[in-house]
């Protein structure tokens, strides 16, 4: 089965204080054999970039409503007039409020919708073929 490859590059602000914000380099990515998943890369004043995967139907609920809960939380808002996305991410080593272009982060969302559609990820692990030759030995 072939694999696709949905990346996007874009700069994210961290958001350091209601007043203050940075901008941090950022790709999103996503992998159709890895279909559930969506993986956030970036750079925070470090040599090596930050790198967090969680549910791609998290994101895209976030885009539209509060979505999520504990380590990830993403939810739409507007930042001087624009539509942007907030995500909220806790580890043990830190917490960081990013926020990203709502248009951006939409438009990669549609391109990793049309590569995996919803309702059709399970088929792209290859289970039920696997689970098939396995009962059929």
């Amino acid at each position: 089965m072939d694999h696709t490859v949905v990346e996007r590059e874009l700069e994210l602000r961290l958001i350091l204080s209601p007043e203050r914000s940075i901008p941090v380099p950022a790709r999103l990515a996503y992998r159709s054999d890895d279909p559930y998943a969506v993986h956030v890369s970036f750079h925070i004043n470090s040599d090596f970039p930050v790198h967090w995967t969680f549910a791609r139907d998290l994101l895209v609920e976030g885009v539209f409503r509060p979505s999520g809960h504990g380590d990830v939380r993403v939810w739409p808002t507007k930042s001087e007039g624009r539509s942007v996305v907030l995500m909220a991410l806790s580890s043990p080593d830190g917490d960081a409020l990013l926020q990203a272009p709502t248009a951006q982060v939409s438009a990669w969302l549609e391109r990793t919708l049309r590569a995996v559609p919803p309702g059709s990820e399970g088929r792209r692990l290859g289970i039920d073929d696997a689970l098939d030759q396995l009962l059929a030995q």
